[in-house]
């Protein structure tokens, strides 16, 4: 294939990668790996051979070409195709030795129009995968920048972007829904990913709702954050409407805030402007998290902040004429918030926590009562069941005191029946006896006053 003009001219093509790498970032030494691939391609389709034995090698200086037939070394030659013998091997090479393999070098005849265009076009597919590898890996390390680009389609929601050397696309959930988006307009965007398409070119996706949008437009427009005397420690943002930035600097004579807003607001009006006229509150990062919580509520003023760390939640009360500012339109301040610290935050007014308060009490006072009363009930219950256990003891011993009696008073009662019956004739007596001195107490009263009757009578 030396001198075969008609294939290729070999300084020219060295000229052409070197364009080739200089302006596409394209390796030489890669195109001229990929040519000798093609080169062998388009020999195995001429000539009837297999690929594992034809080796075409390009010189990296002059781009000539030599083609090289290899064929083992062996002491028997059974396919002159595939083998040589050690006797002819040596003619090539005095150090070639059994089993090794020996590069004889071959013109190919008729090495033709056909095979060059076959070569031709296997080189351009090759340069244009090469190429396509280097866009992809240039705009992969550029993931999470902004870059510029010229709008070129606006139809059908998705939105094509001329990024120079790639397009970008910006599908419809990556579009602020109060922009519109016009063709030959300049625009800015964030790259969120490089994807191959459907024929293995490059596509970059772009956006301009997500949060990090808006960190690097900060970057670019306040030196101090560039320099990293300035952290963004949060962002969050609700797209064309508002945005919130907490800001922090360890050195303590730079105000992160005043240096964000800029003298006259001129820096973050550069950014707003960019944005589309969405509202940015820029408040300051702090390590205690109820000051940190009140300083992303603002506007609104906060009076009070209950934390409970463990559960990441934050209980805060404002003044009744700050709930709706605090709260904000369709509830967008408290959440912005809520995102900025990555924390769950409940908003309650003076009253409505007065009055939650007020529940609370009349419920614990309810409970207490009630733990009062059943600890009353069971304490009744245990000392009227230690009296029961106590009676049945009694109850039991005087039991067995009356069987041990019971024999000694039997023994006892003949004896005594006579005297019982004397006792009670007597007794008889008496009670016979007293209705008469009853009687007799009565006659005596009765003539007493008989008595006392008769001076009355005379005097009268």
């Amino acid at each position: 294939m030396k001198n075969n003009n008609d294939l290729i001219n070999g300084k020219e093509m060295i000229k052409a990668l070197e364009d080739l790498e200089e302006e596409k970032g394209i390796s030489k030494d890669l195109m001229l790996e990929s040519i000798e691939v093609a080169l062998v391609t388009a020999y195995k389709r001429n000539f009837d051979c297999l690929e594992e034995n034809v080796k075409i090698v390009m010189d990296k200086k002059t781009g000539e070409s030599h083609v090289y037939m290899l064929k083992e070394v062996v002491e028997t030659v059974e396919d002159n195709n595939l083998q040589i013998t050690l006797e002819d091997a040596k003619k090539i090479s005095k150090k070639l030795e059994i089993g090794d393999n020996a590069e004889i070098e071959i013109i190919p005849r008729n090495f033709g129009r056909i095979a060059a265009q076959t070569a031709k076009q296997v080189i351009i597919q090759k340069i244009r995968e090469a190429s396509r590898d280097v866009l992809f890996d240039e705009f992969s390390e550029r993931k999470g920048e902004i870059i510029s680009g010229i709008i070129q389609k606006a139809e059908g929601g998705t939105v094509v972007i001329d990024l120079g050397k790639l397009e970008g696309i910006m599908l419809v959930k990556e579009q602020v829904p109060t922009e519109v988006y016009r063709v030959n307009d300049k625009i800015k965007v964030y790259i969120l990913d490089v994807v191959r398409g459907i024929k293995g070119t490059p596509q970059v996706m772009v956006s301009r709702v997500n949060s990090n949008f808006v960190k690097r437009l900060f970057e670019l427009e306040i030196p101090e954050i560039d320099e990293g005397l300035i952290e963004i420690r949060s962002v969050s943002r609700e797209p064309g409407s508002r945005s919130k930035v907490a800001v922090y600097s360890q050195n303590e004579n730079i105000d992160p805030v005043g240096s964000c807003v800029g003298q006259k607001g001129i820096r973050i009006q550069n950014i707003i402007s960019e944005l589309n006229q969405e509202k940015i509150d820029v408040i300051e990062w702090n390590e205690d998290i109820a000051t940190y919580i009140s300083s992303a509520l603002l506007p609104a003023r906060v009076l009070a902040v209950d934390v409970k760390e463990e559960e990441r939640f934050a209980q805060v009360i404002v003044a009744d004429d700050q709930f709706s500012l605090a709260i904000g339109k369709g509830g967008q301040n408290v959440k912005l918030a809520a995102r900025l610290i990555n924390w769950k935050i409940d908003i309650k007014s003076e009253s409505q926590f007065r009055e939650m308060i007020m529940k609370e009490g009349a419920v614990e006072a309810t409970e207490v009562l009630e733990e009062t009363t059943i600890e009353n009930v069971e304490e009744e219950e245990l000392q009227l069941n230690d009296e029961i256990i106590g009676t049945e003891e009694v109850a039991s011993e005087e039991f067995e005191i009356n069987d041990s009696e019971i024999i000694r008073e039997e023994q006892a009662e003949e004896p005594k029946k006579k005297t019982t019956r004397k006792t009670t004739k007597k007794a008889d007596e008496e009670k016979a006896e007293e209705p008469k001195k009853k009687t007799t107490r009565k006659t005596t009263k009765k003539a007493d006053e008989e008595q006392v009757e008769e001076p009355k009578k005379k005097t009268t």
